[in-house]
């Protein structure tokens, strides 16, 4: 009967769809289901939290992902407002009851054989489009800027004599990125190209054969294509090439603070999962390499 009017509820008051209230009716469905089980002489009013945490644990032992678990708890919230709003029940068995945390993808990468084939091959025409898409690709893996970073560059940002590069991250907040004598080599050979585009120094360092300023969907776009040339897995965008350098730093025995500043990152713990990264690829060569693992 509750459930029935709260449905209602959600139908005529709220207005939700009814692809939306069949959800609801799901979720909750399955929890009168799971605490009948439990004891059928329980109700509604006279469940209580340990019964509601027993019911997490067992989502998350049938295999339920933290998002769904979540969702359901959600539900179960809501319903319970309802009830307690309209003074059929005086207690939440909700109310103290948190979530299981969400568990954080681990970044996605290319390995340096996959960045060593593609910016050694053939992939890249000799033409003005190829040198820019092949500094494009460098830029991200040498220097790991984001992808509103690097179309957010001007000519004045890259100091060839210092090899240096001034990046303008989030909050406007600017850092200086070194970069090595390959990129360096890249950048004077598209450069001198771009020349004839009046290429002064407030002028975007990459543009389209217009001379106008690429935008991130084209950038987007175009690495997409690149890394598609050397890789099978799905995620192959900027960020991707990001993820790519921090990997490939700390592998390198590069520290996570000079990490941290390189990537600009407001703090240490958002550039520790890579150390998960690098973790998960060092017991991936042991399972392969030690003979009794």
């Amino acid at each position: 009967m509750w459930l029935d009017s709260f449905l209602d509820y959600l139908t005529f008051e709220r207005n939700y769809s009814p692809r939306t209230v069949g959800e609801y009716q799901d979720d909750l469905r399955a929890f009168e289901s799971f605490y009948k089980e439990v004891d059928a002489a329980l109700s509604w009013d006279t469940v209580d939290a340990d019964v509601v945490r027993n019911w997490m644990v067992k989502m998350m032992e049938s295999g339920r992902t933290a998002t769904t678990v979540n969702r359901r708890l959600s539900a179960l919230r809501t319903f319970y407002k309802y009830v307690l709003k309209r003074g059929w029940m005086h207690s939440d068995p909700v109310r103290n009851i948190r979530g299981p945390k969400k568990k954080k993808p681990l970044p996605v990468f290319l390995k340096e054989a996959e960045m060593n084939r593609l910016l050694d091959g053939d992939y890249f025409g000799e033409d003005f489009a190829g040198k820019r898409d092949r500094l494009i690709v460098a830029m991200f893996y040498v220097t790991g800027i984001r992808l509103s970073e690097l179309t957010g560059l001007n000519v004045a940002d890259v100091s060839l004599p210092e090899q240096t590069v001034k990046v303008t991250g989030k909050r406007n907040k600017q850092r200086i990125i070194p970069f090595g004598e390959e990129l360096k080599n890249m950048l004077e050979a598209y450069l001198e190209q771009r020349k004839p585009m009046g290429a002064d120094f407030q002028a975007a360092l990459f543009v389209d054969a217009e001379g106008l300023r690429l935008k991130k969907t084209k950038v987007r776009t175009l690495v997409q294509h690149y890394l598609s040339l050397v890789t099978t897995q799905r995620k192959r965008s900027p960020h991707v090439l990001r993820h790519t350098f921090a990997t490939s730093m700390l592998n390198h025995h590069a520290d996570l603070e000079s990490l941290k500043e390189l990537l600009g990152h407001e703090s240490i713990s958002t550039t520790e999962v890579y150390t998960h990264t690098t973790f998960e690829e060092l017991k991936e060569m042991y399972n392969h390499a030690h003979p009794r693992a």
